[in-house]
């Protein structure tokens, strides 16, 4: 609504069309902060799971008898789907939100949005081109070298996870001042 368009609706009119304005403004930035607060909380979860795969779980595969790893590689699969699912889920969501909403913010690098939305891209298509090809060769029986290709390209997303932690920290850091 233009300035002369408000000057003729009168006094309380735009007291309200100020106070609403006042209020949208507040929502989004309360709604910007909840998005980079739920994005920072899954980043994070899924940065201390992964170095946990990666340095505890993964390297233990090695130490399931032949005959039980079948079964334990099936309850892997989906036991895991249920603790990194959401969050994975939340923390793709939440990057999309934060490259959408705030593109004009001046405590936003936007640079730094996309690297770590690169890095997320990354984290995926590591997750479906390197580590789903050898949990499925490892749930037909354990494979010592499936078993240490998983481990090695893992480090491609623990490191992505790692820093991406890094610029959601900053970035948060960086808005909440």
């Amino acid at each position: 609504m233009s300035k002369v368009q408000r000057r003729k609706l009168g006094h309380w009119t735009l007291d309200f069309l100020a106070w609403s304005e006042s209020l949208v403004t507040i929502l989004r930035r309360f709604a910007l902060k909840f998005i980079l607060l739920a994005h920072l909380a899954a980043t994070l979860i899924m940065t201390g799971i992964i170095w946990f795969v990666q340095v505890v779980h993964y390297p233990l595969f090695s130490q399931v008898s032949r005959s039980s790893f079948i079964t334990y590689g099936e309850a892997h699969s989906r036991l895991t789907t249920w603790v990194v699912g959401p969050p994975m889920l939340v923390e793709a969501l939440t990057a999309v939100l934060l490259l959408l909403t705030s593109r004009e913010r001046e405590d936003i690098n936007f640079g730094v949005l996309w690297i770590g939305f690169g890095l997320l891209v990354l984290i995926w298509l590591s997750t479906i081109v390197l580590q789903v090809p050898r949990h499925t060769v490892l749930g037909k029986g354990f494979d010592t070298a499936a078993h240490r290709q998983l481990v090695v390209s893992n480090w491609v997303r623990t490191a992505a996870w790692s820093a991406r932690s890094v610029l959601v920290l900053w970035t948060a850091a960086r808005m909440m001042r």
